[in-house]
This record gives structure tokens, C-alpha cells and sequence, in this order.
């Protein structure tokens, strides 16, 4: 009745206390809240990218090139860089700061999302083990590694990605995630905890619903690396190690790439899902063409995307470029960048510490025409 209280047995009370008590607790130390639900799913129909069911580009074309169906991209692999090795840690240090922060890092990566989207950037690859923060070295003493060395994922780095790929998400882009790098793969003890780091982090992607994700096994499989399966002979074993993981009836797109103007193997070519080439060392246009006929003539070979995600060719104002050779042969291209000898803190998206903007004549240059080609925003 109104203005008396209602008085509960003690059993009832206790109970009642149980139940909230259980509540709150499951709420606040949960480490796998339930995702959020997807928007953006990447799939592949032949030769051609869909996302959403439906062909990227669907009916475009540029000066007689076909563009449906492509993923036009950009190698941002430091987005969640990090140095653990506290001699060279200071190498990184913003300019404005003197220090380096890997949240800031990502904060500014995350913040520029939209930018490079407005200007028609679909795709960019992201590295748990990053890239030559220096663009190319002969060592690499840092320490940047998403994974411990038994296979396990750190979680410092994984919530760092966690924001990337939900913002990747949103904006309906892709992610092509590798997870190997040469020069940090010999963190990893052995074979074994290679094949664990890449279960677990199908894993970690399945129990978020990352529907966005593409995987790349690792960069350059032909270059440094330590462990044999991570080597061309043996990587074809990992793809397809990779592409018998399902959760739910739903697997991964699976991959691996080469050194710059190499042709994938045989066993490489079959095993993957879409094609990953480089273009670095490829300086004329018309090896970028030859690279490509290539490709499609290797044994085993059938109809089905292929991918540069690597390049650091630019004349971009020249009416023939790599970029625009690889889109003339239906080839999606992307755009690597580093900051070379002398250059400021806005150039490159390789470099450490990174602008992450799209502030530099070369980076304007490449956003520039990937606009002109696919039309920004109009996606």
C-alpha cells in the first residue's frame, strides 16, 4: 500500500543481493562483451571483391578500365606499433612531444579514417607485427609484436586493434590483417607457436564477428624469415590451416604475399583465396603488366582477385603510373610510403613516429587520383 514498505523473509533478501551481486560482477570483469553487429562483410565472387553482397564499384569504370569489383587500398601497418625494447624505444619519439606513445598513435590513425575514405581508400593492411618502422632496414633490434612468444596475443596491442577494426567496420572499409613481419617473426619460439598465433588470432576475430577482416599470413613471405613454415615452400600449408578454421559455418579469406616484382608459387597461387603482390623494385609501369600476366599464367591459377598491397612507386601527375597499370589489367593496387632521407615528420605512413594525415605531396598525389579514379566519397 502506498506510503508503507514491503518486508522480504531474509532468504529472499539474500537472494535478491546474489543475483545483483552476480550481475554486476559477470558486467564488469566480462573480457568478450558481445560484439556489436557487423556492417561491413567482405566477400569474393571470381575475380571481384563484394562487400555486402554486392561488387565494389558496381557498374564504374575509369577511361575504359572495368573498377567493379576492386579494393583499392593503402599500406598502414603501424597503426598499433609499439616498442618494447626500451634501447631503441627513444627512435620513435614525436617531434612535438620528444616521447612515443602508442596510444597516441592509434588515436591519430583512427582519426584520419575518415579522411582517407572520403577519398575512396575501401581497404588498408595492418600488421600485428608491423613494418620496418624505418621503411627498409638490415636489422631490426625494436621489439614490435603483437604476439608472445609461445602464440599468444597480447592484449595492450589487441585493444589497440579492436578500435581500428571497429572503425573499419563502421565506415564499411576492409582490413587486410597480417600477421607475420620478417625481422620480428624470430620472436616466436617455434613452428608450433606459429601455427597457435595464427589460430588464436582467427579466434580473437571470430569472437568479435569481424566480418571486414582479410587475412594475410605474412609480408614477403621470400624475404628473412626464420621459421621454414613461414617460408615459400611451406606457407601454403598455413593458408590452409587458416582456411579450415570456422566458427559458425564462416571462415576467413586467406592469403600471403612476395617480394616486390615476385610471382607466387604454384601451391601459393592454389591455396589462396585472392592474389597478394608487391610492387616494389617493379620502376616502370609496364612491369606491373608484366607481373600480372605472369601471375595468371602460373600452374594452378584460376580466376580470382588479385591484390597489390605494396608499392612505393608514386608519378602519380604522369598519365601512366603503377597504380593506373595495375588498374588498366583489373588489379587493385596499393600505395606504400615511408619517410626517405631528410624528409619531415607528414611524410610516409610507414615511418615511425607516423603523420598519419594526408598531408605530404605524395600522399595528396596518391588520394588525389585514387579520387579522380574511383570517386571519393560517391562510393
Amino acid at each position: 500500500m502506498k506510503g508503507q514498505f514491503i518486508f522480504l523473509p531474509k532468504n529472499k533478501i539474500f537472494l535478491i543481493f546474489l543475483l545483483f551481486l552476480s550481475y554486476n560482477l559477470s558486467s564488469a570483469f566480462n573480457p568478450f562483451p558481445s560484439p556489436m553487429k557487423r556492417k561491413t562483410t567482405i566477400s569474393i565472387n571470381s575475380e571481384k571483391f563484394l562487400i555486402n553482397g554486392q561488387p565494389t564499384f558496381k557498374g564504374k569504370s575509369w577511361k575504359g578500365y572495368r573498377l567493379e569489383g576492386l579494393l583499392p587500398n593503402s599500406r598502414m601497418v603501424q597503426g598499433i606499433f609499439d616498442d618494447l625494447n626500451d634501447s631503441t624505444r627513444s627512435l620513435w619519439a614525436y617531434p612535438d612531444t620528444k616521447i612515443w606513445d602508442a596510444n597516441r598513435n592509434t588515436r591519430d590513425f583512427l582519426k584520419e579514417m575518415d579522411n582517407w575514405h572520403k577519398k575512396g581508400l575501401l581497404a588498408f593492411t595492418i600488421n600485428l607485427q608491423g613494418g620496418s618502422p624505418q621503411g627498409y632496414s638490415k636489422a631490426q633490434p625494436w621489439e614490435n609484436s603483437a604476439i608472445d612468444p609461445v602464440g599468444n596475443l597480447k592484449p595492450q596491442y589487441m585493444s589497440r586493434l579492436e578500435k581500428i577494426l571497429d572503425k573499419s567496420d563502421k565506415l564499411g572499409m576492409v582490413t587486410i590483417l597480417g600477421i607475420f613481419y620478417f625481422g620480428q617473426d624470430e620472436r616466436i619460439k617455434n613452428e608450433d607457436a606459429v601455427k597457435k598465433s595464427v589460430l588464436n588470432t582467427l579466434k580473437w576475430l571470430s569472437e568479435r564477428k569481424y566480418t571486414n577482416v582479410l587475412i594475410e599470413i605474412n609480408n614477403e613471405c621470400n624475404v628473412k624469415y626464420d621459421h621454414n613454415i613461414l617460408k615459400p615452400d611451406h606457407v601454403h600449408e598455413l593458408i590452409e590451416m587458416a582456411k579450415s578454421f570456422s566458427f559458425k559455418g564462416k571462415r576467413f579469406l586467406v592469403s600471403t604475399s612476395y617480394g616486390g616484382g615476385a610471382v607466387p608459387s604454384p601451391a601459393v597461387i592454389k591455396a589462396s583465396d585472392f592474389i597478394l603482390l608487391h610492387g616494389n623494385g617493379v620502376g616502370k609501369p609496364e612491369g606491373i603488366v608484366d607481373q600480372v600476366n605472369k601471375t595468371r599464367k602460373v600452374e594452378g591459377y584460376t580466376p580470382k582477385p588479385i591484390v597489390y598491397n605494396e608499392d612505393d612507386h608514386f608519378d602519380f601527375d604522369k598519365p601512366m603510373n603503377n597504380f593506373v597499370a595495375a588498374t588498366s589489367v583489373y588489379v587493385s593496387w596499393g600505395y606504400f610510403d615511408y619517410r626517405m632521407k631528410d624528409e619531415g615528420f607528414n611524410e610516409g605512413y610507414q615511418s615511425v613516429p607516423v603523420d598519419w594525415g594526408i598531408n605530404s605531396d605524395r600522399k595528396k598525389g596518391f588520394f588525389n587520383l585514387l579520387e579522380a579514379i574511383f570517386g571519393g566519397a560517391d562510393l
